[in-house]
């Protein structure tokens, strides 16, 4: 996961200075070398790094901090407060134009990431209540188009192409057809190329010019480092992009773009893909990364997470029966289908505060195991799965046949499903209504199956 790296160096260098009880300015200096370390390591630029670090250390020597009661907590606190100035302080929303069609125009180098994460915002729109287009721009790249249409049927969103003719007529024509067909959001998928190029960027001024957008949002591949500051740097200078997308965050990136982007260009990060999956996808709220980054958490962001993913009708009624203790395998199940959506585990340990999201590295929800609970509970009667007393040996051998599994893994799963049962039980009535309000929060996830450690294993 991006910042990884980067936030072991900092909170290393934090955790000695939490070790002192009075700071000296020798202190902070030597803390401050450690964070240019840590930076530089990041692929963070040099004048980036110059000038935050001198920030730090100017407000961090002064007076009030070092004869502060916690020293080291107001110098983590400045450091968190730069980091979120370093990325633009403030989450950016994307631009909406009030003259509807509101176009969308995606630009950026080949391989970024375009296509896909176009759609993927496109589908985050209509959850906010846009009725999005996608447009098939890019004439040049062998199946962009196709690409575009597969992704766009995945996500049941409409795409608009005119096969391999001119870019500018196609984005003045999916504008016209949006307009008629009332769609209040236009995305347009355009060209890019391994690299900028008098050619690409002449046809993107074509189509800025003839359709006027309200957004034009770079993607850049965060996994390029400093080369992804060059191309966004390069794109603002020929085109004036409003807004950036950084994409494939969730892989071994260390972060440097992120932090340098809205610093060397000016244009802040609007929304950042976090994952393969077409759900994965979050707007860029600098305060939050910055918490992220320094190991304090980002419960707003596993919030949100949890209320896109989860169904609150369902984990209410869940969270009732368990209550009452009603809880079926039926629920169960439902349970198994709504965990899988948070995906990897290491993701989610990050943005709870003091959470070592390197100790669950690779820790991911085994789908196999859960495939094969699912199969057994889906090869029950509905009357087995709400009174599973009924599952003699032959209806287990019956299951087992059923589900490709064995007796001993229908066994398994009952036993996981009774000791869920026989831990609400053991719950009084004021913790139990703790937990239905904490399951209706969060979507139920008080099982955990599939997971490790949790039921499931």
């Amino acid at each position: 996961m991006a910042f990884e790296s980067l936030s072991e160096k900092l909170n290393a260098a934090f955790k000695r200075l939490r070790g002192k009880g009075r700071l000296t300015a020798a202190d902070v200096k030597e803390a401050m070398r450690e964070v240019r370390m840590a930076l530089l390591e990041a692929d963070v630029s040099y004048k980036v790094v110059k000038d935050f670090t001198k920030s730090v250390t100017e407000r961090a020597s002064g007076a009030e901090v070092l004869e502060a009661l916690s020293p080291a907590q107001m110098v983590i606190k400045i450091v968190n407060q730069e980091l979120r100035a370093l990325m633009g302080g403030e989450n950016q929303k994307l631009n909406i134009s009030s003259k509807s069609p509101s176009v969308v125009m995606l630009v950026g180098l080949q391989g970024a990431g375009k296509t896909t994460n176009g759609a993927k915002l496109a589908a985050y729109m209509r959850k906010q209540g846009k009725r999005p287009l996608l447009a098939a721009c890019d004439i040049y790249r062998p199946a962009a188009i196709k690409q575009l249409e597969t992704v766009g049927a995945q996500l049941n969103l409409p795409v608009f192409q005119m096969g391999q003719t001119n870019p500018v007529e196609i984005a003045k024509a999916a504008v016209e057809h949006a307009r008629k067909h009332g769609n209040d959001l236009v995305f347009l998928d355009t060209a890019g190329r391994l690299h900028i190029d008098e050619a690409l960027m002449e046809e993107l001024k074509n189509i800025r010019d003839a359709v006027e957008p309200a957004e034009i949002l770079l993607v850049v591949d965060a996994m390029t480092g400093q080369d992804a500051v060059n191309a966004a740097t390069a794109f603002d200078e020929a085109l004036g992009v409003t807004g950036v997308m950084l994409s494939k965050l969730d892989g071994d990136a260390r972060g440097g773009a992120a932090l340098s982007i809205r610093a060397s260009t000016g244009k802040p990060i609007k929304f950042i893909g976090v994952g393969e999956k077409l759900d994965m996808i979050e707007p860029f709220h600098p305060d939050r990364m910055a918490s992220r980054i320094l190991g304090m958490g980002d419960v707003l962001t596993l919030i949100e997470k949890a209320e896109q993913n989860f169904d609150e009708k369902k984990a209410l009624e869940a969270a009732e029966r368990l209550r009452a203790n009603r809880f079926t395998l039926s629920d169960y199940l439902d349970q198994m289908g709504q965990i899988k959506s948070m995906g990897d585990l290491g993701d989610i340990a990050g943005m709870l505060p003091g959470m070592d999201a390197k100790a669950l590295q690779g820790a991911k929800l085994d789908e196999k195991a859960m495939a094969r609970q699912e199969a057994i509970i889906l090869s029950m009667t509905q009357a087995e799965r709400d009174n599973p007393s009924l599952l003699n040996s032959s209806r287990k051998k019956r299951v087992a046949a059923g589900s490709g599994t064995s007796v001993v893994d229908v066994n398994r799963v009952l036993k996981q499903f009774e000791a869920m049962q026989q831990m609400v039980k053991q719950m009084s009535g004021k913790n139990a209504r703790k937990m239905q309000k904490k399951m209706g929060r969060l979507g139920g996830m008080g099982g955990f199956p599939g997971m490790p450690g949790g039921f499931g294993f």
